[in-house]
């Protein structure tokens, strides 16, 4: 992979890696324009990668992360759902990476999207804090985020539309699905370089090092970005952009 691939695929991540659109799923719809194929190592890179936007969180929320234990105990109720699934079945989610995949899942999250905000209205009782989130609804937060296992589905896609379902703030639910995203991607990127370090080699170390750097970079900004933009809009723009990839996608490139 060229140095430029790394950058382009670098800022896609960035982008997209908390925003609920699928990381994952726009990394294979831009590698698949870049005429990039889908080899086990270009998948290994785009899951090494989301740990520079998951470092971009834990810069961004240090306070929170290296403080309040009580907030991590939650994380961990949360992600066990996803890791107990991922473990078991490893082999069948990557068999999934494909971008008829994506398009699907794209389309049907979009929609998802939609109907669930025009329905949801948050009160005065509903969580405002993340350290005010129960261990149950950590749980199962943690259940819906198992579904992004399938490409295109989108981690914070499921996790923050889980957390509106169970009574979460809209800026809740997005506080909690970045934290979430910590230990889930770090438990991920070990794993699958556990699996594929051999395969790797000097090249492929420095195009890694590329994309890292400007995932983080970019998802740093737009972490910021985002959790401002909750305060005062619905995630039903998203739902839209999701179906037009998706349709875009299922008439031009498939």
């Amino acid at each position: 992979m060229e140095w430029f691939d790394a950058v382009i695929l670098g800022i896609v991540e960035g982008i997209t890696e908390f925003l609920p659109v699928s990381s994952t799923g726009h990394l294979i719809l831009a590698s698949k324009l870049m005429g990039i194929e889908q080899t086990d190592i270009h998948k290994t890179f785009e899951v090494v990668i989301q740990l520079g936007s998951i470092l971009a969180v834990i810069f961004a929320f240090r306070e929170k992360i290296f403080t309040n234990f009580e907030l991590w105990k939650r994380l961990i109720v949360g992600f066990i759902p996803t890791a107990v699934l991922g473990f078991t079945l490893y082999k069948t989610i990557k068999s999934l990476f494909a971008p008829e995949t994506v398009a699907y899942m794209l389309i049907a999250g979009g929609i998802a999207f939609i109907v669930i905000e025009l329905f949801y209205k948050e009160k005065e009782h509903h969580v405002a804090h993340v350290e005010d989130v129960s261990y149950k609804q950590a749980f199962m937060i943690g259940l819906f985020q198992s579904l992004a296992m399938v490409p295109g589905t989108s981690r914070s896609g499921a996790t923050i539309i889980g957390g509106l379902l169970i009574g979460l703030k809209r800026k809740t639910a997005t506080e909690f699905s970045f934290l979430l995203a910590v230990p889930t991607m770090l438990a991920a990127t070990a794993y699958d370089i556990l699996k594929n370090y051999h395969h790797f080699a000097l090249d492929d170390v420095q195009s890694l090092a590329i994309g890292f750097v400007t995932a983080f970079i970019v998802a740093l900004m737009i972490i910021r970005w985002f959790l401002s933009f909750v305060k005062k809009h619905t995630f039903i723009p998203f739902g839209i952009y999701r179906i037009i990839v998706g349709i875009i996608f299922l008439a031009v490139v498939l």
